[in-house]
């Protein structure tokens, strides 16, 4: 499909006002063509245009920016996709993303490394907050991304769609910008059906809308399940998700009129509290299998989570780490929270009766494995 037919395809429509955004740049618009190595500004000029102008209206924005390895890997001509190498070349290719995002633009550039304990930690949420917070109060541009030279796989936020979708509540941002090189939702995959059409605006991202969105593309670690998964995050935090083709400089001029031609993911109507907000966006550890029942429970009824209606603990994590309940047999999770146990200790008391827990371990933090304050349901219900 030719980029420049997304302006035809995808009818234009107002994009909800905002004063402060969060905007992410993928891969597949900063590598190098041609198979050349490296970043190239042949769209990234386009971008940086529009944040330009968005700064000079006097609003604030984030910018989470893929192009670290890419960046990297140009420097010493390396290959191999290995854990090391990758943190290696995220570590050498860092300073050349900013560098480049700042040769676009005028306004200073800061660099902000994200890690996973970053979002995890209750008390880090809230100084990444602080420094984003004041960075834009300086008038600079914070280019977020994950802290790759430290990250292992099972710590690691996983892709800057869903690092965009965390950043967006870290930042009490008002709409997550998803720049692409597709212009947005189609009903099917548009390289590989002529009868796909586009979908200008999209409800609910149901888990039957992810399975069907595709795997990840040739150059970056996400695809349009990860920015659909994105965009259901940052619709239960009451921040609405524009996607568009970020290849196209006319559709990034029409953006900056704040006409949009992609897709737009609607806010839920009404937000998450910000404790929820981190609930549901911090990368989880490990996760539980609950049976039916349980499921049903805090679904409908808004209850605790009990020993007795947990089935299978999957990974290693302590005392009020964070973990995704499923239901047993399902792939998606149906909530997130804080447990009470340490995995060992949930292996345990699994099945039993939550009396019977300091008779099985000898103490007890209580009858629950996850309170409900401590619970946040992925459909954007609060459990308070």
């Amino acid at each position: 499909m030719n980029e420049h037919d997304c302006l035809k395809e995808f009818s234009p429509q107002p994009l909800p006002p905002w004063r402060r955004a969060v905007l992410k740049v993928g891969s597949s618009l900063l590598s190098g063509f041609d198979d050349a190595p490296g970043l190239d500004a042949r769209h990234a000029r386009a971008l940086a245009a529009f944040v330009a102008q968005m700064l000079h209206q006097g609003r604030e924005m984030v910018l989470v920016s893929s192009g670290a390895v890419a960046a990297g890997r140009a420097r010493v001509l390396a290959r191999g996709s290995g854990l090391l190498r990758r943190q290696a070349l995220a570590a050498l290719g860092q300073a050349q993303l900013t560098g480049f995002w700042q040769s676009l633009l005028a306004v200073p550039v800061a660099q902000v490394l994200l890690t996973h304990d970053d979002l995890r930690d209750r008390r880090r949420y809230l100084n990444a907050r602080a420094t984003l917070r004041e960075l834009m109060e300086l008038r600079v541009l914070p280019v977020v991304n994950e802290n790759d030279t430290v990250a292992v796989d099972e710590l690691k936020v996983g892709d800057n769609d869903n690092l965009a979708a965390a950043v967006a509540a870290v930042a009490d941002a008002d709409i997550l910008l998803i720049a692409s090189d597709v212009g947005g939702l189609y009903s099917a995959d548009p390289g590989a059906s002529i009868d796909a059409r586009a979908i200008s605006v999209a409800g609910e991202v149901s888990p039957e809308l992810l399975e069907a969105a595709g795997g990840a593309g040739r150059i970056g670690t996400g695809g349009m399940r990860t920015k659909l998964e994105a965009a259901a995050k940052a619709a239960n935090g009451g921040i609405p998700t524009a996607l568009f083709c970020g290849r196209d400089a006319r559709i990034m001029q029409a953006l900056a009129d704040g006409t949009l031609h992609g897709t737009l993911i609607a806010a839920r109507p009404e937000a998450l509290p910000a404790r929820k907000q981190w609930l549901q966006h911090a990368p989880a550890i490990g996760h539980l299998d609950i049976d039916p029942g349980a499921a049903e429970a805090l679904r409908s009824r808004g209850a605790s989570l009990l020993p007795g209606g947990l089935c299978v603990v999957h990974g290693s994590f302590r005392r009020g780490d964070l973990v995704e309940v499923r239901a047993l047999g399902k792939s998606h999770a149906l909530a997130r929270g804080l447990v009470q146990y340490s995995a060992g200790e949930l292996r345990r008391i699994a099945g039993r009766r939550g009396r019977e827990i300091e008779s099985i371990l000898g103490f007890h933090f209580g009858e629950v494995v996850i309170h409900r304050d401590d619970l946040v349901l992925l459909d954007g219900r609060s459990l308070t």
